[in-house]
C-alpha cells in the first residue's frame, strides 16, 4: 500500500513550490535564449556577412552556428553539471543563467561573424548546463510522491520560452540586435536564485561524506551500474532529440507543403502558426501529462506508450491531411502529434535525476541529456538532411519516425524508479 497522499500536491511546502518556480524560470529563459537565434538568423546573418538574404553563405553560416551551439551546449552541460555536484546547485544555477543571458546580450554589439560564433558557443554552454542543475534540484527537493509531476512541470515550461521568443521576434521585427538586448533580462533572475534557493540536505550530506567523489566522471563511467544508466539514458535522450529536430519540427514543413498543394497563397504565415502555436500547445500538454502518467504507470511504461503513440501518429499526420486535402484535419492532428512526439521530453527531467546517487545526480542527468544531444547530431545533419532532400517530405518524416522504436529498446535496459527512493 502506498503512503502517498490522495492529491499529489498535498504536503508540498511553499519552499518546494518556490524551488520549482525558480528552476522553471531558469529553463523558460534557457529555451528563450536558445530560440533567439532561430528568430533572428534571417536578418542577422545577411547583415553581418554583407550579402543578400538568398546568398549561399547565409545557409552555410547558419548551419555552422547550429553546430557550434550543439557543441557548446554539450560541453557546457558536461562541465556545469559536474560543478553543480562539486560546488552546489545554487551557485552553478546562477552561473549558467548569467552565461546565457550576458553573452546573449553581448551579441547585440557584434559586428563580425566570428564574434557571433564565439558568443553563441558561450550562450550554449549556459543553456546546456542549466537544465541538469534545475532537474537535479527539483528532484531532490520534492517528496517522492510528487517527484515525477514536478519534474514534468519543470521541463514543460520550456514551451513558455518558445512562445516568449516568438513574441520577441514579432516585437523587434527586423531589428535583430534589439532581440539580443532582451536576452539580458534573465540575468535579473540570478539575484532571486542566490537569495531564495538553499542547498538540498541530501547534497550537504553527500558533500560531507564523500567530498572527493562529488561530480566525478571517472566514477560515473567507471562504475558498472552508473555507466549502464548513463549510456542508455544518453541513447534514450538521443532518440528524443533526433526525432525532435528530424520529425517534430517538420510539423511546420508539413503544413507548408500541404498548403502549397492546396494553392493557399498565405502558406508561409499559416504554417508558422500551425507549428508555433497549435502543435506547440499539444506538446506542452504532453509534457505536463508525462508526470501524472508516470506517477500512475511508472516512467518506463510511460516512455514506451508515448514512443509507440508517436510512432503511430507520425504517418497519420504526414498522409491523412494530404489524402483528404484538408488543412483543418492537419490542425486537428498536429496537437496530438506534438503531445506524444515531444511530450516524451518531460520524461528526461522526471527520470534521469532519479537514476543516479546524490554526488553524481546532476553529472549523470547532464551526461544523459547532453550526450544525447551530441549523438543526435549525425542523425540530424546526415540522415535527416539526406532523406528530406532525396524523398518526398512525407516519406522522409514517416521513415525517420521509426527511430521511436529505438527508444523502446533503450528503455528496456534502464530500471523503474516509481515509488522508489533515489540512490544516495
Amino acid at each position: 500500500m502506498s503512503n502517498a497522499p490522495a492529491k499529489w500536491y498535498h504536503g508540498v511546502t511553499r519552499y518546494q513550490w518556490l524551488v520549482l518556480a525558480v528552476a522553471s524560470l531558469g529553463w523558460v529563459f534557457d529555451a528563450f535564449e536558445g530560440q533567439l537565434y532561430n528568430i533572428t538568423r534571417a536578418d542577422m546573418l545577411p547583415d553581418l556577412l554583407h550579402v543578400q538574404a538568398n546568398d549561399p553563405l547565409v545557409k552555410i553560416w547558419g548551419e555552422r552556428f547550429l553546430g557550434i551551439f550543439l557543441i557548446g551546449g554539450t560541453l557546457g552541460g558536461w562541465l556545469f553539471s559536474s560543478f553543480a555536484d562539486k560546488w552546489g546547485r545554487n551557485p552553478i544555477m546562477a552561473l549558467t543563467i548569467l552565461f546565457y543571458s550576458v553573452f546573449s546580450g553581448l551579441t547585440a554589439f557584434a559586428d563580425e561573424i566570428w564574434q557571433v560564433g564565439a558568443l553563441r558557443f558561450l550562450v550554449a554552454m549556459g543553456v546546456g548546463g542549466e537544465w541538469a542543475v534545475g532537474a537535479a534540484l527539483v528532484a531532490e527537493v520534492f517528496p517522492k510522491h510528487a517527484r515525477e509531476r514536478a519534474g514534468g512541470i519543470f521541463h514543460a515550461t520550456s514551451v513558455a520560452g518558445l512562445w516568449l521568443a516568438a513574441a520577441a521576434g514579432l516585437f523587434v521585427g527586423t531589428q535583430w540586435r534589439t532581440a539580443y538586448l532582451l536576452g539580458v533580462i534573465p540575468a535579473l533572475l540570478v539575484l532571486w536564485v542566490r537569495l531564495s534557493i538553499k542547498e538540498p540536505e541530501a547534497w550537504k550530506e553527500a558533500k560531507l561524506s564523500k567530498p572527493e567523489r562529488m561530480g566525478s566522471f571517472s566514477e560515473l563511467l567507471g562504475t558498472t551500474m552508473w555507466r549502464t544508466r548513463a549510456i542508455f539514458g544518453a541513447l534514450l535522450a538521443m532518440v528524443g532529440l533526433a526525432t525532435f529536430w528530424g520529425v517534430v519540427v517538420a510539423g511546420q514543413d508539413l503544413a507548408a507543403d500541404l498548403l502549397k498543394r492546396l494553392g493557399d497563397p498565405d502558406w508561409a504565415s499559416k504554417s508558422k502558426i500551425a507549428f508555433g502555436f497549435i502543435q506547440t500547445a499539444g506538446a506542452g500538454a504532453g509534457m505536463l501529462a508525462f508526470g501524472p502518467l508516470s506517477a500512475r504507470w511508472g516512467c518506463k511504461r510511460t516512455f514506451v506508450i508515448m514512443h509507440i503513440a508517436a510512432l503511430l501518429i507520425t504517418p497519420l499526420v504526414c498522409w491523412l491531411p494530404s489524402f483528404f486535402g484538408s488543412y483543418t484535419l492537419l490542425l486537428v492532428l498536429l496537437p496530438v502529434f506534438g503531445f506524444f512526439a515531444q511530450g516524451i521530453h518531460a520524461g528526461y527531467a522526471a527520470y534521469f535525476p532519479a537514476l543516479f546517487p546524490t554526488h553524481l545526480r546532476a553529472t549523470g542527468a547532464g551526461f544523459c541529456f547532453n550526450t544525447g544531444r551530441l549523438l543526435a547530431a549525425p542523425v540530424l545533419i546526415w540522415l535527416s538532411a539526406w532523406m528530406k532532400s532525396a524523398f518526398d517530405l512525407r516519406v522522409a518524416i514517416s521513415c525517420l519516425s521509426l527511430m521511436f522504436l529505438l527508444g523502446i529498446v533503450f528503455i528496456a535496459f534502464l530500471p523503474e524508479t516509481k515509488d522508489q527512493e533515489m540512490p544516495n
